[in-house]
């Protein structure tokens, strides 16, 4: 499967860039205290992702309580807000509520400039649905509420169009990949990121077209991750 999706994006150069987990313009919600870090390539990260079956049994997205009131409750913002305001290229106004109008934003995935909020999501790097399969099912109600609320590591949510997210559903990258080949190496490297610091597994298909990038047009990619609390 993950073959057909890399011809049918086309081939990526092996001269792109590395994009790590960590982008400058990301800075603010980089991970803060004692944890532990860990900065290895994207073929070392892979390998420390356990496989295991995946088991969509009993999920919602309720499980899941998104948006909380974020990281500064006292801003009025929710997390969803406060990541649109920490990834806009050109900051929007904010009024009574956290009510954002204007502003410009570069939704990754499809390489689209965006203005205006009313037509962003905010992305789980690895959607709900998939972390539930990977382990979440086992967590607390606020273990999750943590999850789906991740401002701790800069990998975990992101701004794009609501389009391209409705697009990739809860798809792992053996069923999808963003459209932008310039995009496949930071959106891997910032899955394995994400399913390393909550310690999620991946199953065999998944895990297969995880290591068709990390071997391949991802090899120089960086992968830096730190376990959530």
């Amino acid at each position: 499967m993950i073959r057909k999706i890399l011809r049918g994006f086309g081939a990526v150069s092996l001269a792109l860039v590395p994009l790590t987990a960590s982008a400058p313009a990301q800075a603010a919600r980089a991970p803060q205290g004692p944890q532990s870090a860990g900065v290895t390539t994207l073929a070392d990260a892979v390998g420390l992702v356990k496989v295991a079956k995946e088991n969509r049994t009993g999920y919602a997205s309720s499980h899941f309580k998104h948006w909380n009131a974020g990281l500064l409750p006292s801003d009025g913002c929710d997390t969803r807000n406060e990541v649109l305001l920490d990834e806009a290229v050109k900051a929007p106004a904010v009024a009574a509520g956290c009510e954002l109008t204007g502003g410009t934003w570069q939704s990754y995935y499809d390489g689209q400039e965006v203005s205006g909020p009313d037509t962003l999501g905010v992305a789980h790097t690895v959607p709900l649905a998939e972390a539930w399969d990977s382990g979440a099912s086992a967590w607390s109600p606020a273990r999750r509420e943590a999850y789906a609320n991740d401002q701790g590591a800069s990998a975990s949510l992101a701004a794009v169009t609501a389009r391209v997210n409705r697009q990739r559903a809860a798809q792992d990258p053996a069923e999808w990949i963003p459209p932008v080949p310039e995009a496949h190496c930071r959106y891997v490297g910032e899955w394995v990121t994400t399913k390393l610091r909550w310690q999620l597994t991946a199953d065999n298909p998944e895990m297969e077209a995880l290591k068709v990038f990390a071997e391949g047009p991802c090899e120089d990619t960086v992968v830096q991750y730190t376990p959530a609390p």
